[in-house]
């Protein structure tokens, strides 16, 4: 049986004296994202070490699911948002390895 689970990690670093300001906007991201179809969850995550780091672990039913995420109005009044506000993001889409 094929697992069409998708599981995303999404790393963002904020520019210097932009923390505070990036963190409440991915903040504004969660709730809607967790009610969007296909969204098993949507946890954010700051660095112990490294306050201007986020992660973003989330899984999805589907890679087609993710994607209607993906351009989602939400997001895109994110991306706009925070235009110059990130110094850096990547994105890894996964798929979880089973146990046998």
């Amino acid at each position: 049986m094929q697992n069409d689970q998708l599981t995303i990690v999404a790393k963002i670093w904020a520019k210097e004296g932009k923390r505070d300001f990036i963190k409440s906007e991915l903040i504004k991201l969660i709730a809607i994202t967790k009610a969007e179809e296909g969204c098993i969850n949507y946890d954010l995550h700051e660095d112990n070490e490294d306050p201007n780091v986020f992660l973003f672990y989330e899984n999805w039913t589907s890679r087609e699911l993710w994607q209607q995420h993906m351009k989602a109005k939400h997001l895109e009044e994110y991306m706009e948002a925070t235009e110059g506000a990130v110094e850096k993001f990547t994105l890894n889409e996964m798929t979880i390895v089973d146990n046998v």
